[in-house]
């Protein structure tokens, strides 16, 4: 009841008529942060953070939460008219949301992503009000052994996900893995693979990666198709979102585990583009029929958008009730926080309760007015497929270019988006998927130094990854869906043979 009453009282807070306007500008500058490819939610609140030192902290804090939900929100617009992931955890929404819109669905996707988003998000801000001290005594057990067992359980997913072509999808992420071991080795300080240019000390970013592995490479895929924009003639009116909610409804099992997915590797922190990966692999794998996955299902639209979206939001918890920040976006909130003079920690639920409560009831009416800010829009965006490609196409390798430039300011990295490009197109031309390699290049370093650490920590034996009940289910889980698959294949092909002619 304490803290419904504070919650109460946080509405009252939120709810004042200033906060709400500030809530809004938040809404709408995340959205065009999310649209734009390279600049990302990170990017936005720490460059918009300045701005903000002249509020009071809960006002503040509220118009910079609500650019992130904001980007959360934009990041879907471009993967699904564009196949250009305007953020990193929008890479998985790619896989059906641009097929949907290839097929004149732009309007369905769009408004699936939206309200995925928002379920996510709600699911996840419901967590943080009840069960915020439980949650975070369970992220303080996990160490580099659990760390590495997260990861690896979201290698073996993809790789059993794709049975069909293991192969494939295992030449791909050892692509990506090689990428991620560029620059300096965080363990021994050693220089690896930068062949003597500076430029590669930092390894490569991934957003640059992301960008020219999708968005350059669609790009040479489409002049190749003779400049055919492909979903060109999408519409949208009320009745295509009230239908393709009424069709939402019948997804609730998905949304309900992509939440759960996603608030876990918010809290760990595993982030929200593994989040999205894994939320999307198990649709995939639990779905009855999975052959229409890549090609236009509304379940890999729903899945990744709603774990995203849980992650990004249950990434506060920790910063909030620990002062570890769950995510890059968080750690920008943590040093604003500091700034203000605010010390992130569970005296913060004691010491400032109008702010705690303030910002949990204003993620609440955040989410609800960004909802309705971007399904007003949904027409406006869904027109944007409408523009012939000889305009449309140059201007996204533009606004590819200043998102590569954006990054770190340099033309190096546009350079290596245009190879990348290359490299996504060679890819697409031999059927070999990259979804596994963006995979492998965001989570691969981390990978390797969990893995590192955890060697240190045991001495070099295995057995740190079996060492307790956490660690061990999360190992024994990876192993399962990387050998059951193919355990079910092999007894699949004997029972054929079985029952085939003799």
């Amino acid at each position: 009841m304490t803290e419904f009453a504070s919650l109460l009282q946080g509405f009252q807070v939120a709810l004042t008529p200033f906060n709400l306007t500030l809530m809004l500008v938040g809404i709408v500058l995340g959205v065009v942060i999310g649209v734009l490819p390279g600049l990302g939610g990170a990017n936005g609140v720490a460059i918009l953070l300045p701005l903000t030192f002249s509020m009071n902290p809960t006002s503040a804090i509220i118009m910079l939460t609500c650019i992130y939900w904001g980007a959360l929100f934009g990041g879907a617009i471009t993967s699904i008219l564009f196949n250009i992931p305007g953020e990193p955890w929008s890479v998985a929404t790619t896989f059906d949301g641009y097929p949907m819109a290839q097929q004149g669905q732009a309007g369905q996707a769009l408004t699936a992503a939206f309200t995925s988003s928002f379920v996510g998000a709600l699911f996840a801000v419901i967590l943080i009000t009840l069960v915020a001290p439980l949650v975070a005594k369970f992220a303080l057990k996990f160490g580099p052994p659990e760390f590495f067992a997260v990861y690896l359980l979201t290698f073996c997913a993809f790789v059993g996900m794709n049975r069909d072509a293991a192969a494939k999808t295992v030449i791909a992420m050892c692509i990506g893995f090689a990428l991620a071991a560029v620059g300096l080795d965080t363990v021994t300080g050693q220089l690896r693979l930068t062949f003597g240019t500076e430029s590669l000390l930092k390894g490569f970013d991934f957003l640059i990666a992301v960008i020219g592995l999708f968005g350059i490479a669609e790009i040479l895929q489409s002049i190749e198709e003779d400049l055919a924009f492909r979903g060109k003639k999408a519409k949208l009116d009320l009745k295509v979102v009230w239908t393709t909610w009424k069709e939402l409804l019948r997804h609730w099992g998905t949304s309900l585990r992509s939440s759960v997915v996603g608030c876990l590797m918010g809290i760990v922190p595993g982030g929200a583009t593994p989040a999205s990966f894994m939320a999307y692999g198990m649709a995939r794998r639990i779905a009855g029929d999975n052959s229409g996955f890549g090609k236009g299902r509304i379940e890999g639209v729903v899945a990744p958008e709603t774990a995203a979206h849980a992650a990004g939001t249950s990434a506060l918890l920790p910063m909030l009730a620990l002062g570890v920040p769950g995510s890059p976006t968080a750690a920008v909130l943590l040093g604003g926080l500091l700034i203000w003079g605010l010390q992130p920690g569970p005296l913060l639920f004691v010491e400032q309760k109008d702010f705690v409560w303030g910002l949990i009831a204003s993620m609440y009416i955040g989410n609800i007015v960004g909802l309705i800010v971007v399904l007003a829009f949904v027409p406006a965006f869904a027109a944007i497929l409408r523009i012939p490609f000889t305009i449309i196409g140059p201007a996204i390798i533009v606004v590819c270019a200043i998102g590569a430039y954006t990054v770190n300011t340099s033309m190096f990295d546009v350079y290596l988006m245009l190879g990348f490009g290359v490299l996504g197109y060679v890819l697409r031309k031999l059927k070999y998927p990259l979804a596994p390699l963006v995979l492998a290049l965001v989570l691969g370093d981390r990978a390797e130094d969990a893995f590192r650490q955890s060697m240190l920590l045991s001495q070099g034996t295995l057995t740190i990854f079996v060492s307790n009940p956490l660690v061990a289910a999360l190992t024994l889980s990876a192993l399962a869906v990387l050998i059951l698959p193919a355990f079910t294949t092999m007894r699949r092909r004997v029972r054929m043979r079985a029952s085939g002619p003799a």
